[in-house]
Order: structure tokens, then C-alpha cells, then sequence
């Protein structure tokens, strides 16, 4: 069995860019992608968060989304031949509102896959309006309804295997139910990592402010320590061949370093050679 990551285009938002990486440049807006990661090759297709709901619902985060027609996630799965029934599995890195929007488009064979610690973080309330209403409640519902949602306890049950060669862990990082899914590849492990990663030059390859050896720049977004981020971004290098956010292109990693960038699928072709930028003042 050979599985193989398609990255799916799901849309823009306009954001300050200091919530992207930590003191980056306060008040400048900077505009970043939203992907979904659809896993083909094995028993059923998997999808890798759904986006947002609409658009408009970013202004509740005093953010703008941005999305054509083109990047609609029924159109996306169409340009890889399946509709919202052909996906057996949602794996959710966690629930903000940019990554469960659309859950409610796919039927209750679809089962949604979630840390059972971010629902309990989601309703909460600690980070109000980052979990929107609409999408958590749709959520709750699906507890009600036969194999719609499955809960993992990976905080105590350690990694679990959905289906051979995808498998989710806790991050311990972002938020504090995030999860991680690694997927067996041709050419090794794609991590794909939610919002650890908000952006790989600037947190990896030339990390923002850091003087220390190997030290990653954490995001300005993040519900746990700043420890606790760094540990998990370390932890991904040292046990991934690529590594995909949802708001970056993916990485190639080799010996704990990002060595390049890829676009549309893993494996895949190195798109982009580095060139780090020194951000640290001298």
C-alpha cells in the first residue's frame, strides 16, 4: 500500500503578522493560505482539516478570508475525482475556526476524528470566538449520531492508528487537545502538523530573534508554553521526512532541517531551494 498526500487549496486570510510568529512585526498584515490534506492510496480517502465555514466568519477574529470558486472544498475534492460521501475519515489537527468549518457538508458515514481534549477545549470557552458556534455544535451533534465522531484519548492512550499508515499523536502544542498525523509514505513520514507551524522560514529554517543552536521561533497563537511548542517542533523534525502546516507549503526535512519545499503532493518534486533571511538585528 502507498499512500501519497495531495495538498488542498482552501482558501486566504489577512491576519497581523505577529500571529504568525512571535513579535513579528506588530500591525503589518501579512495574507497566508488555508490547506486541507487529502490522503489517497489506501482503504478509503482521508481528509486533513475542511477549512473555514465562510469567508465572512474570519471578521470574527478581526481577520478577512479570501476564497474563489476554485478553492471551495467540494471543488478541490472534485479535481481528485471524489465527492464529500468517497471520504470515510476527518482527521482534525484541532477545531479553530479555520480547520472545521465544513464538517457539516459530509454525511454521518463520514467519521469526524478528533482529540476527545480539544472538544473539552473547544467548549470551554478559553479561546471564545476561535471556536465558533456553528462548527462545535454541529460537532456535539455528531456525538449522537451512529459512527459519525470518534474520540481518541491520545494523551493517555499514546499514538493511534486509524488506518494502516496514518497514525495521530497529541502534540502537545497550539492548543491543548492539537493533534499530529503522520502518514507512511514511499519516501517516509509526512507530518502534518495543524498550527505549531504557522511558517517554516521564519520559525525553522532562519528562526526569528533565536541566537540559541537549533532553537525554533514559536507562533504568537498558541494555548500552551512556549516550552511545550518548541518541544513538539523539535520532536516533528527529528521523526518526519516532510512536514505540512495548514497555513505554509510543506517541507522537506533531512537530519532534523528543512532542505526544501514542495508544492502540490508528497512525495513530490522540491519546488524551492532556501535562501534564510537574518532577521536577528546586528
Amino acid at each position: 500500500m502507498t499512500l501519497e498526500v495531495k495538498v488542498l487549496d482552501l482558501g486566504d486570510i489577512e491576519l497581523e503578522t505577529s500571529f504568525l510568529v512571535l513579535a513579528r512585526n506588530p500591525g503589518e498584515i501579512a495574507r497566508v493560505p488555508t490547506f486541507g490534506y487529502l490522503i489517497l492510496g489506501g482503504e478509503a480517502p482521508l481528509l486533513v482539516d475542511t477549512g473555514y465555514r465562510v469567508p465572512e466568519i474570519m471578521e470574527r477574529l478581526d481577520m478577512v478570508g479570501i476564497q474563489s470558486e476554485e478553492q471551495l472544498l467540494e471543488t478541490q475534492l472534485q479535481n481528485h475525482g471524489l465527492k464529500y460521501g468517497d471520504v470515510k475519515y476527518i482527521l482534525h489537527t484541532h477545531l479553530h475556526i479555520d480547520h472545521a468549518g465544513k464538517d457539516d457538508l459530509f454525511p454521518d458515514n463520514t467519521t469526524v476524528v478528533i482529540n476527545r481534549r480539544e472538544l473539552e477545549y473547544a467548549v470551554s470557552g478559553i479561546m471564545g470566538e476561535q471556536y465558533p458556534a456553528e462548527d462545535i455544535k454541529h460537532l456535539i451533534d455528531r456525538l449522537h449520531a451512529q459512527h459519525a465522531l470518534r474520540l481518541l484519548d491520545l494523551e493517555l492512550s499514546g499514538p493511534e492508528e486509524i488506518m494502516p499508515g496514518v497514525v495521530c499523536e497529541a502534540a502537545y502544542a497550539h492548543t491543548e487537545g492539537s493533534m499530529n498525523i503522520h502518514i507512511e509514505t514511499a519516501e517516509g513520514t509526512v507530518c502534518v502538523c495543524g498550527d505549531v507551524i504557522y511558517d517554516i522560514n521564519d520559525q525553522l529554517v532562519d528562526p526569528l530573534y533565536q541566537v540559541l543552536e537549533s532553537e525554533p521561533a514559536t507562533t504568537g497563537n498558541h494555548g500552551t508554553t512556549k516550552r511545550a511548542e518548541k518541544a513538539s517542533i523539535k520532536k516533528m523534525l527529528n521523526s518526519s521526512r516532510f512536514l505540512a502546516p495548514i497555513h505554509d507549503r510543506p517541507a522537506l526535512i533531512e537530519k532534523g532541517q528543512v532542505v526544501g519545499r514542495l508544492h502540490d503532493s508528497m512525495p513530490g518534486p522540491t519546488v524551492e531551494t532556501l535562501e534564510p533571511r537574518n532577521w536577528f538585528p546586528v
